[in-house]
């Protein structure tokens, strides 16, 4: 029985820590650097024309997304990273964009674990689809 409780009280130990785990912004705030389009085990990379106005209007776009708020950053300054949270375990991911010419240059990575099972590519595709429908 005391097996039972040491394991529940570290999962729950560890799922408290993933929720409330501090970003540091000097870690996650870093600038985009894409050549090409890539996806990788965890994350991906992405770089499209968009105009000079393709960060203003995607940072719109993502302020209406669920579970997604800004980190640090303003569009201003040109560069902005975004927080994603899981639906179920709150698990973050970070999103960097940032406004090059007439590029929008995208970085989106998972903090935790080697594979986020395409989770932050499709993120990132939808994310585009819905500014380039318009």
């Amino acid at each position: 029985m005391y097996l039972i409780w040491t394991v529940a009280f570290f999962g729950l130990a560890f799922l408290a820590y993933v929720r409330l785990a501090p970003s540091d912004e000097r870690t996650w705030h870093v600038e985009p650097k894409v050549l090409e389009d890539k996806t990788f085990p965890n994350g991906a990379v992405r770089r499209i024309t968009v105009g000079k106005d393709g960060l203003r209007r995607m940072d719109t776009l993502i302020s209406a997304d669920p579970r997604t708020q800004r980190l640090t950053g303003t569009v201003e300054q040109g560069m902005v990273t975004y927080i994603s949270r899981s639906r179920m375990m709150g698990y973050p991911d970070y999103t960097t964009m940032m406004q090059s010419g007439e590029d929008l240059v995208i970085y989106a990575r998972s903090r935790f674990g080697r594979k986020d099972f395409g989770v932050n590519a499709t993120r990132v595709d939808r994310w585009i689809e819905t500014l380039t429908a318009y």
